[in-house]
């Protein structure tokens, strides 16, 4: 680290969040956070499984990985794969003691933030999604796993199935899905920079808003609060216009800069 960087101040975090339940009877959608010190743990989950079952595997998981971030506290992969796993067990139990529960699952995404050497890691299984934004456009986002997005990868379609094809949410990796496919952080963790941001959503929200979409919301966005409304208005719009059914929808945005003289982060520019 070079003294520079050494020197630098915590990152502040902005954010704003938003859960929709669509044109669903039930929201299957659950998120939370927590925050120990300076690491913060994001966590938001789409849950599947019957009446009540995708209701109650978004909270267990959601609980079970904030538990383990709360228990141990520590920024690294070894850390974040231990809290996935931990909610994979919750689940697995769960659905032992409660039969009416044993299809249940629930995709998830988790961010894991140290704001005082200003780093991130993610994590994720199914297709709820994390993104991070640099200087207002995306520089990464994580892929679902899908089966829409391996014939992508295998380069037979194209990539806008992964919102239009009628397979799209068809996953191979989900918490309480019987599966070899592994929890995948990032190989190494991401550097954050003044300015950054990430969008932490489930497939009801980034189905009905593309990259280009996010981007210009960003531009036009004064605080992190406007950015996910813009988004979230363009999201209905699509919805709207293609005469579809929503799903659940669920989107976390945060907004990192470095603390201005009233302690407040200063706006991405």
């Amino acid at each position: 680290m070079s003294v520079e960087q050494a020197t630098l101040p915590a990152l502040v975090l902005s954010v704003a969040q938003n859960c929709e339940l669509g044109d669903r009877a039930t929201n299957q959608d659950y998120s939370s956070s927590a925050s120990q010190d300076d690491l913060a743990c994001f966590v938001v989950c789409d849950g599947v499984g019957g009446q009540q079952g995708g209701e109650v595997a978004a909270h267990v998981v959601v609980d079970a990985i904030l538990a383990r971030f709360c228990q141990e506290s520590v920024f690294s992969e070894r850390a974040l794969r231990s809290y996935l796993d931990f909610a994979v067990t919750q689940v697995a139990l769960r659905k032992q003691g409660e039969t009416h529960l044993k299809e249940m699952s629930a995709t998830v995404a988790t961010v894991l933030i140290d704001c005082q050497n200003r780093r991130a890691q993610f994590a994720h299984m199914g297709d709820t999604r994390v993104y991070l934004f640099r200087e207002g456009k995306v520089i990464t986002v994580t892929r679902d796993h899908s089966l829409v997005q391996q014939f992508i990868d295998a380069g037979y379609w194209a990539p806008e199935q992964l919102r239009l094809h009628a397979l799209r949410s068809t996953l191979f990796a989900a918490v309480g899905i019987d599966s070899e496919a592994p929890i995948e952080p990032l190989d190494a963790p991401v550097a954050l920079q003044d300015g950054d941001a990430i969008l932490i959503c489930t497939d009801g929200f980034w189905e009905w808003i593309d990259e280009a979409a996010m981007e210009r919301a960003f531009a036009g966005a004064a605080t992190v609060r406007d950015w996910l409304d813009i988004m979230r208005t363009v999201a209905a719009t699509g919805h709207r216009l293609s005469g579809k059914e929503r799903d659940n929808s669920t989107a976390v945005a945060i907004w990192f800069g470095t603390p201005d003289q009233h302690g407040q982060p200063q706006s991405p520019s």
